[in-house]
């Protein structure tokens, strides 16, 4: 069962991917964010570098783009005519039926032998900006859709590795040539098995359209500027993982609402009626667990079933995790089967981290030795499948003979790295509270209005879980006191997204007391 929660705030988007109620995905979308994966640019080559075979190319970042001689694609020099004729007016057709293609260029080549100083070139983000890094492009253009990827100035049709089935992979192929224009290539991507030409031809249809809307921007275009946007990060995500195991999408903005519906109506429309408006009292985050997820998630230390743990290390140069059994005590026979169990439950969790934080580059785990080389091999077989569901590109070595094993992750989009130690507010982690801050008897006063002076008859307190805690625990509580003196019992909800000194009183009907 999978689910996708998306909560709103004013800078952006969070995006939560749970399965059976599990976080596994976690993406923070801001508004600002000027670079996306799969944003096409028209650049202008600043600095060809024959050291490097690359060249440096100036997208709008305040570090320019890099684009190395390898990510240029074969038919660099077919987009370069395309971009000049199209500039300067000559190319009036988006069709490239009777385009002239121009010979590929080889594996071997120089750079400066395709570009040069203020050129022109029309590139796509590969890699998002990273620390003091610029933006990754490259020239072999690619448009996304839901079935099928759209390769401009090719006329290769392939099909993803993913589907075994021989005879599919020939009918796809067979429909694919049939309905695509000539100077296109297509990848078919997993999701079309079994799917009807009307399916694929429509998702074609729509990519052609992003083509034609490229055409017509580089008309007026000048280096450098954004010609096509890659979709919002939800529909983005949407558009890869949706499938029959969606059950569930839920957002808290009627905006968000309105433009996924919109999105589902192109590419499922069936799938429509799963779409939720979140509405309550409680934050979206704090209604499905995530926030208390969030924060049990992300810290160097993560604790797994019976007392196991993983600790993650971050350096520049990789990422260590080491795995530890902790206070574990259980009935097994030997130590050998111990570690075999600890270390099952620890690469499913690797696994899961490394999807939740968007780890990339190198990751060396190390899990706890184990003498037998079977049960090497079941951790090695395990971990390949607990990750078969990450998307991200990546590679798994065998255990070493110390019981490490390295995982290589592909990384498009900065880490995702949350604090969670927080700082107290009231007394900024310096240990003394003023003694001005009482917001208990801030709450009790707010409380004995609404129901002394405004007669409601029901009252639920939202506050940070220490506070919820200090009001309500043991029979002596002040909950059991404001019942003695108001004969009405006063409902008090931990909101973990609540700061410290944060507090909201509801009425009946769930709606917000101004007091």
């Amino acid at each position: 069962m999978n689910e996708l929660i998306v909560k709103s705030f004013d800078q952006g988007v969070v995006i939560a991917l749970l399965k059976d109620g599990k976080l596994v995905e976690l993406h923070n979308e801001k508004s600002d964010n000027s670079f996306a994966v799969g944003d096409i640019y028209l650049g202008k080559a600043r600095k060809v570098v024959p050291g490097l075979n690359a060249s440096f190319v100036d997208v709008g970042y305040e570090k320019d783009g890099f684009l190395h001689y390898h990510d240029l694609g074969p038919q660099i020099r077919s987009l370069n005519k395309f971009v000049r004729k199209t500039m300067s007016g000559r190319q009036n057709k988006w069709s490239l039926t009777d385009f002239a293609l121009e010979k590929d260029i080889t594996k071997g080549g120089v750079v400066d032998s395709v570009l040069t100083s203020k050129q022109n070139v029309l590139v796509q983000v590969t890699k998002e900006p990273i620390s003091t890094k610029g933006p990754r492009i490259s020239s072999e253009l690619s448009i996304a859709g839901r079935f099928l990827v759209l390769v401009p100035f090719s006329d290769r049709v392939s099909v993803s590795q993913k589907i075994k089935d021989p005879a599919e992979k020939e009918r796809l192929k067979r429909l694919i040539q049939s309905i695509k224009p000539k100077g296109f290539g297509v990848i078919i991507r997993t999701v079309a098995q079994g799917k009807k030409v009307a399916e694929l031809d429509s998702d074609l249809t729509n990519m052609l359209k992003k083509w034609k809307t490229i055409h017509k921007k580089l008309q007026k275009a000048k280096a450098p500027q954004k010609i096509l946007g890659e979709l919002g990060r939800v529909s983005a995500i949407l558009r890869d993982i949706l499938n029959d195991s969606f059950n569930s999408i839920s957002v808290d903005s009627q905006d968000l609402y309105d433009e996924i519906s919109r999105y589902l109506q192109t590419i499922a429309p069936d799938k429509e009626n799963i779409l939720k408006l979140h509405k309550g009292t409680k934050p979206i985050f704090e209604h499905f667990n995530i926030e208390r997820q969030i924060k049990s998630s992300f810290g160097r230390s993560v604790s797994m079933r019976k007392g196991a743990y993983l600790i993650i290390e971050h350096t520049e140069a990789l990422h260590v995790i080491d795995v530890n059994s902790g206070n574990r005590t259980n009935n097994v026979e030997s130590q050998e089967a111990n570690a075999l169990e600890v270390n099952l439950a620890s690469a499913e969790e690797v696994a899961r981290q490394l999807r939740l934080r968007d780890m990339g580059g190198i990751v060396v785990v190390d899990f706890i030795d184990m003498q037998k080389a079977e049960n090497r091999k079941k951790l090695f077989e395990a971990l390949k499948g607990f990750m078969k569901e990450d998307r991200a590109k990546h590679k798994i070595l065998p255990p070493s003979r110390f019981g490490l094993i390295e995982i290589t992750r592909q990384r498009v989009r900065p880490e995702m790295n949350i604090k969670t130690v927080e700082s107290c507010p009231a007394c900024h982690g310096k240990g003394e509270v003023e003694a001005t801050v009482l917001i208990v008897d801030e709450i009790e006063d707010k409380l004995n209005h609404a129901l002394a002076v405004d007669k409601q008859k029901s009252v639920t307190i939202c506050t940070h879980p220490f506070i919820a805690a200090y009001l309500s625990k043991g029979l002596f509580s002040l909950r059991m006191k404001w019942f003695f003196k108001y004969k009405k019992w006063v409902k008090i909800r931990p909101i973990y997204a609540y700061h410290l000194l944060q507090y909201a009183m509801f009425d009946k009907n769930d709606e917000e007391l101004s007091l």
